[in-house]
């Protein structure tokens, strides 16, 4: 795909802005375990492969991304381009090739507007290498939002891309006008200007125009007969001396002329100016604060010592201020990762309207349906009941897939839900270590207040010395 760099660099700055919230400490464990994964299946590590990765934790992958909406934005623009610049390369060749009958083409205007046309080519390169943006305010009114910093680096190219299709647009149907007034009509061309040029020195500018084809088309290259016989004067003196066939020998010059001088300049500079955006984007993503940072997490081995928010002299902080809740009567369960359904109380279960399960081995898809269902059990229980449970392993540490299950569960609930997230041991008759529960209390912690809250299972009841046998 032609816009593949200029996609993967928005994508990757969006993702990175996206993400700024998010802890040092949580993106340097990810990132590295990523890039400890790719190594292991010997995959190169890159921002292609790292924003894939992304999207399969996050299920961001259904939808367009920034990069394919931006492209998708500037291939409409540069279609408009293109078709008002077929429309006028139609008209503005009609209106250069007006034959009445009483008089002649003059060779020099189309020469002359020949030479515009080159002019403009070449402005139009120029002003993207400088980053000039002489089409903001037209911009201004296409774009639903402000574009960001890279983008607005990357505009003046995406606009000179634009410009240049639909300057070959208007070159290309212009030469097919050409092509068709010839077939169609007996057009009679010549020269004439009004400052006393002598035949000889307009052959030798002729000649040199025709230079690039003079060895593939001879016949296109007027001669000094051509040019003595078919110039002419506002009085029309001498016009029926000549023969009626030399004033039509002027077409394959200027057929050339427009090709070379038109058509293949705007051509070239357009294959120049999408090579200059692939160039830019690769430069730019390189030079990207997020690439370097990437790059420094993913190459840099982590150390978790829990002391993220304590000085150097104070031992490491375990609890972040954070305390684990009592367990709640909840009427949705969901058993996270494969937990198993024995894993909660039996007299928390009793309540429980809802039982589900998610992560693990399920889809991105079963997951995203997991929390429509949830959504609307809340949305039915008119206020009551607004405690979910999360049971999930506790000897696991957080995933990325978790937090962002948590994430969209967040964006996607009534305003009034609460989740509840339950770690459980490997035996139900032993609390989870304290090291263990820590993870979780920092997770906790990267969500709203009110939100996440973390409750234990009490694994000694008051009831337990009841159901002992006597001694």
């Amino acid at each position: 795909m032609i816009d593949s760099a200029l996609q993967l660099l928005l994508d990757f700055d969006a993702r990175v802005q996206r993400e700024a919230s998010q802890s040092a400490e949580f993106l340097h464990r990810r990132d590295r375990r990523f890039a400890l994964t790719c190594t292991e299946r010997d995959v190169p590590v890159d921002a292609r492969a790292w924003l894939d990765h992304l999207d399969r934790l996050s299920g961001d992958g259904a939808r367009a991304s920034r990069g394919v909406q931006v492209a998708r934005q500037w291939r409409r623009i540069a279609a408009g381009f293109g078709i008002a610049g077929g429309l006028f390369g139609v008209i503005t060749m009609l209106g250069l090739l007006v034959y009445e009958g009483g008089q002649r083409i003059n060779v020099t205007v189309l020469m002359a507007f020949v030479l515009l046309q080159l002019l403009l080519a070449l402005l139009t390169t120029l002003q993207a290498s400088l980053g000039w943006q002489p089409w903001r305010p037209l911009l201004a009114r296409f774009q639903k939002q402000l574009p960001t910093r890279v983008l607005r680096q990357m505009q003046p190219l995406l606009m000179a891309r634009a410009a240049h299709l639909g300057g070959l647009c208007f070159s290309v149907a212009a030469l097919i006008t050409l092509l068709v007034a010839l077939v169609i009509q007996d057009l009679a061309f010549g020269w004439s200007t009004t400052l006393s040029a002598a035949p000889t020195g307009f052959t030798r500018l002729t000649a040199s125009l025709a230079w690039p084809w003079r060895g593939l088309w001879p016949a296109a290259v007027p001669d000094l007969s051509l040019v003595e016989a078919t110039r002419f004067y506002r009085t029309g003196a001498g016009m029926s001396d000549v023969p009626p066939s030399r004033w039509g020998d002027w077409w394959p010059f200027i057929m050339m002329l427009w090709l070379t001088y038109v058509v293949l300049p705007r051509g070239i500079l357009l294959a120049v100016a999408q090579g200059h955006i692939v160039l830019r984007a690769r430069r730019a993503l390189h030079a990207h604060p997020g690439w370097r940072a990437l790059q420094y997490r993913m190459e840099t081995p982590t150390l978790d010592t829990g002391n993220g928010h304590n000085d150097a002299e104070d031992t490491p902080g375990e609890f972040h201020g954070a305390a684990p809740r009592l367990l709640p009567q909840a009427s949705v369960v969901v058993y996270w990762g494969g937990v198993a359904a024995d894993s909660l109380p039996a007299a928390t279960r009793e309540r429980v309207r809802l039982t589900c399960s998610a992560g693990g081995r399920a889809t991105l898809e079963s997951d995203r349906q997991t929390l429509q269902q949830i959504a609307d059990t809340l949305s039915d229980s008119n206020g009551r009941d607004n405690d979910v449970l999360l049971v999930t392993r506790g000897w696991e540490p957080p995933t990325g897939e978790l937090q962002d299950f948590l994430e969209a569960a967040q964006s996607l609930w009534p305003s009034r839900a609460r989740l509840t997230v339950v770690p459980v041991s490997h035996d139900s008759a032993v609390p989870v270590p304290k090291h263990q529960l820590t993870q979780w209390l920092r997770l906790q912690e990267r969500f709203p207040a009110g939100f996440v809250s973390v409750a234990l299972i009490d694994p000694f009841p008051a009831n337990a010395a009841e159901s002992e046998p006597d001694a």
